[in-house]
């Protein structure tokens, strides 16, 4: 198998709690987690020389050990004493530095093509206990799907999944730095937290609408705070039919549930209408 054709799917939080900080300073959290149907192309193919070369289609990028991809692919060859090297071409198209864990999603694809490239032989479990060791987000975007997170986001159990739907996904021409904003979060004196359990009741149910209004995250005020278009995306959405709306993540992207595909398309047409988006999808949930 000496080249691999691989997708990295982004993700949305339905909900997302923050419990406190830790001894460590981590924070620990409560959220449910969704893939979408936005993915960056990665395409690895071995090499008989020794060594991790990264590319991509954003000059901005590192292609060194500061990419994440790159750190995940050496994790498992330094482990195993892999004898030869990989290349590795990243065409990004989840929206960076967004809420959607594009870097972790490449480093988890990247961890699953190494261990079938070179037959290593790990389990998904196996590759998961990896990677927590690269970021929080890396062994939910292993799974996929529809979860419940906890502990730092490492702690996955698997829930129904996602009720068919519609999903318009939105960013913004704006950064959103994520240690700012749990900074930001910290000095709150009364965050509203968002009920995770209502959350999964509708998912056990299959029941969009309530999955829709139970959409909550924690963070959406502190970075509303500093970034209004978070909001502004959001009435558009809401005006426009979305059955809910919501920042992900840190922000600043925000995405809409929908149950009808003309509303989706009218606000996908509002959202540029407004010039409020420097990247809009309209995609689905992916199991």
């Amino acid at each position: 198998m000496d080249v691999l054709q691989l997708r990295a799917y982004g993700k949305i939080n339905l909900g997302l709690d923050v419990l406190g900080t830790r001894p460590d300073g981590y924070h620990e959290v409560r959220m449910i987690m969704q893939t979408v149907g936005v993915y960056d192309e990665i395409r690895m193919e071995k090499q008989r020389k020794p060594g991790i070369q990264i590319a991509t289609n954003l000059s901005f990028l590192p292609c060194n050990e500061q990419n994440l991809a790159y750190r995940a692919a050496d994790l498992l060859m330094q482990e195993c004493n892999v004898p030869e090297g990989v290349s590795i071409r990243i065409r990004k198209v989840i929206p960076v530095a967004a809420g959607m864990a594009g870097g972790s999603s490449d480093a988890a694809a990247v961890l699953i093509g190494v261990n079938r490239m070179f037959g290593l032989g790990f389990s998904k479990k196996d590759l998961a206990r990896r990677a927590v060791t690269l970021g929080a987000d890396v062994p939910y975007c292993i799974m996929r799907g529809t979860a419940l997170a906890e502990g730092i986001g490492e702690r996955l159990t698997p829930l129904p999944k996602m009720p068919p739907c519609i999903v318009v996904v939105a960013k913004p021409p704006v950064s959103v730095s994520t240690k700012e904003v749990y900074t930001k979060f910290d000095a709150c004196p009364a965050p509203a937290h968002p009920d995770i359990d209502a959350m999964i009741q509708g998912l056990k149910r299959g029941d969009l609408l309530t999955v829709a209004q139970n959409l909550g995250n924690v963070l959406e005020n502190v970075t509303e705070e500093d970034y209004p278009v978070v909001a502004r995306i959001k009435q558009i959405m809401i005006e426009h039919g979305a059955l809910g709306a919501l920042m992900s993540g840190s922000g600043p992207t925000v995405f809409g549930l929908f149950n009808d595909e003309n509303a989706a398309e009218r606000t996908r047409r509002g959202l540029i209408r407004a010039r409020l988006v420097r990247q809009l999808f309209v995609t689905k949930p992916v199991p």
